[in-house]
């Protein structure tokens, strides 16, 4: 296993609340079936109705964690260390509760020179710090994200509640790079009335692809 250094120029006693942190495949986009890290930071103050994850939301409910133990964790859980100079280079997936609520510089740079590459999962709400390998945006109409992400993002997922979304959609859609890719995803406990709206949309408009929340179908993490 790859030994943790604290990188330099990073301070010793940053630290994060961690509600969880597991090894598992990306269930949902661009990266679907992928083997990830993922760390999910506690604190939340987008308020989703039918978030699944509402247990993330306070922040004081979740153990402050150093980020020296943080990526000594992740090095841990991923074999043998896996780097940037293997041809399949880890990833490690920062999500949430809302992620950006916390300045992640000091963790994804200690991520990437542990070898890791750094995704992010984000409603865009809050400023974006980090440095990022990817980032897929997903903004909520209960906190509108900041407009300074959209034209970053490599990747728009867009969660479809009901059939008013697919316009709301196309109005962030407008704003990402020409380069983002676009997802449709049917909100979990709506998919069997979404999925086939979302299927008959993208067929008239092909720029747009299907997510699915996979790892729940599969039952995994």
């Amino acid at each position: 296993m790859q030994a943790f250094t604290e990188p330099t120029g990073i301070t010793a006693t940053a630290s994060l609340p961690v509600m969880e942190a597991f090894y598992t495949l990306q269930g949902e986009g661009m990266h679907q079936g992928k083997a990830a890290y993922f760390i999910r930071l506690g604190g939340c103050d987008v308020g989703c109705v039918w978030c699944d994850v509402k247990e993330s939301w306070d922040v004081n409910a979740h153990p402050v964690k150093p980020v020296s133990h943080i990526v000594e964790d992740a090095l841990k859980a991923v074999p043998h260390g896996i780097s940037r100079q293997h041809t399949k280079p880890g990833i490690a997936v920062i999500t949430g509760g809302e992620p950006l609520m916390h300045n992640l510089d000091t963790l994804t740079i200690a991520l990437q020179q542990a070898g890791f590459l750094t995704h992010i999962e984000t409603s865009g709400s809050s400023p974006l710090s980090g440095r990022w390998d990817w980032i897929c945006l997903s903004p909520k109409k209960f906190k509108a994200p900041l407009p300074g992400i959209l034209p970053l993002a490599n990747e728009l997922k867009i969660i479809v509640y009901n059939k008013s979304d697919f316009t709301w959609a196309e109005q962030f859609a407008a704003q990402v790079s020409s380069h983002c890719k676009l997802y449709l995803q049917p909100e979990w406990s709506k998919a069997a009335q979404m999925t086939p709206q979302i299927i008959a949309y993208i067929k008239q408009n092909p720029q747009w692809e299907l997510s699915l929340q996979v790892h729940k179908y599969i039952n995994i993490p």
